[in-house]
């Protein structure tokens, strides 16, 4: 009796919670929906057709939408809506019509939408013409340092997370890196960063993979590499590693969003709800949850705050009193909304379903996998850690107490690039000694 008694305080706590989801949640239902017909008319208006969209559900087991939409994760058009569901947004406009079946739309190619910024910088990828390639940052040995008798160089492929660029590595790790063997490339994902961020792109995996081989594997010529990447772009990375397991040296995963699923369980629902959960609480998974769940929505605060980074960045520099905004700060802006929401729906909830074959490679390979993740990470689950271990035993997986999903990097860039060079070095020592 003592005991029920002691547990009815947070029964009612949680029986409030979720009254106050539920209540809430429908609200931005209906919000999503008003803004669905909203977007149909303006995007009519101002650029002469509507904007396709995920509102309509669509018959995801014909061949023709499987062709149609190789790449393209189930949860852009299975997210729930009770509008949705009870027929309205299907009656009011449809997903494809006949002549935007198809992936690229010829009219849209070097065009930015009306509610995305046009600003120089946010465009400059436009003047390359028609070859589209990453914005790769490169860090070559330093000479200087170089010691006698070693002459080999090794290359080192970083990759960053969801809504953030290749800054979290050349602001942190590059300028701790002093061995005078590794050559370090930061990549900025198709999407984000000062990369190409083409409209009529669905930002699939294979559309991220591509872009780094022509960006960095291909035109730098690389035989070989280690790959270190953070959050999201450890789906990329496992792919990457998958595809050319002969000329991975060693993986490093921080924070890696992986989940196992039993054979009946479909691995992009389970990283749609574990990673974007509809609640309001804590304030971090609410944004995830507005931000994945809510097309229409999202894009009304991306045309806030992408569309109108530079009054932002005024702002805050004058609240701040500073010259210089954390890159933090700025990566929130370097994005569309087309390539952030295709890039976390087909990425990291449509990736899910490529991670249990990449690491069944790895495993079968040798591969040296590492993970790393902070105790107190609230974007990432400490579980997917040690989740990757049990499907590649061998992986070395370190917990660094006190951090967050951040700040396992951040904040220890000095010990950080220890580790990662005492792995490289692990691994050319190993292979120099057979």
């Amino acid at each position: 009796m003592a005991d029920y008694w002691g547990k009815l305080p947070r029964k009612i706590a949680d029986i409030i919670l979720y009254i106050i989801n539920s209540l809430f949640f429908f609200f931005l239902d209906l919000l999503d929906y008003t803004m669905c017909i909203f977007y149909k008319y303006i995007d009519e208006f101002l650029e002469g057709k509507s904007t396709p969209c995920y509102c309509q559900s669509q018959n995801r087991t014909t061949k023709e939408f499987e062709k149609r939409n190789d790449g393209v994760s189930g949860t852009l058009f299975g997210r729930k809506n009770v509008f949705k569901e009870m027929g309205f947004i299907g009656k009011t406009r449809r997903k494809f019509d006949d002549e935007d079946s198809g992936k690229t739309r010829g009219s849209d190619l070097g065009k930015t939408r009306w509610s995305d910024c046009g600003c120089e910088s946010c465009v400059s990828w436009m003047n390359n013409g028609g070859d589209l390639k990453l914005h790769v940052v490169v860090k070559d040995p330093l000479k200087g340092n170089q010691d006698l008798g070693n002459t080999s160089t090794e290359n080192v492929i970083f990759l960053h997370g969801f809504m953030s660029s290749s800054y979290i590595w050349t602001e942190t790790i590059f300028p701790e890196v002093v061995s005078s063997k590794y050559r370090l490339f930061a990549v900025d994902l198709l999407g984000f960063g000062s990369s190409p961020k083409p409209r009529e792109c669905l930002y699939t995996l294979n559309d991220h993979l591509e872009m780094i081989e022509k960006s960095v594997i291909r035109e730098f010529d690389l035989k070989s590499f280690h790959l270190v990447a953070h959050s999201m772009g450890c789906i990329i990375a496992l792919a990457l590693a998958a595809k050319y397991p002969n000329s991975l040296k060693s993986i490093t995963l921080v924070a890696p969003p992986y989940f196992i699923t039993s054979e009946e369980e479909d691995p992009s629902e389970i990283a749609l709800k574990r990673l974007a959960y509809k609640s309001v609480w804590p304030p971090l998974l609410f944004g995830s949850a507005f931000m994945t769940w809510y097309e229409h929505l999202g894009r009304c605060v991306c045309f806030v705050l992408c569309r109108h980074h530079r009054t932002w960045e005024k702002i805050l520099k004058l609240v701040k009193r500073k010259r210089k905004l954390s890159f933090l700060v700025m990566d929130l802006f370097r994005h569309t909304h087309h390539s952030a929401w295709h890039t976390m729906h087909n990425v990291i909830c449509g990736g899910a379903k490529m991670m249990d074959p990449c690491l069944e490679i790895l495993r079968r390979v040798g591969a040296r996998v590492t993970v790393v993740q902070g105790s107190r990470d609230q974007v990432v689950p400490v579980e997917c850690s040690n989740n990757i271990k049990v499907k590649v035993p061998d992986a070395e997986v370190k917990i660094i107490k006190g951090a967050n999903h951040n700040k396992v990097i951040m904040g220890r860039e000095k010990q950080f690039a220890e580790d990662l060079e005492h792995i490289w070095d692990s691994v050319t020592d190993a292979v120099n000694s057979r």
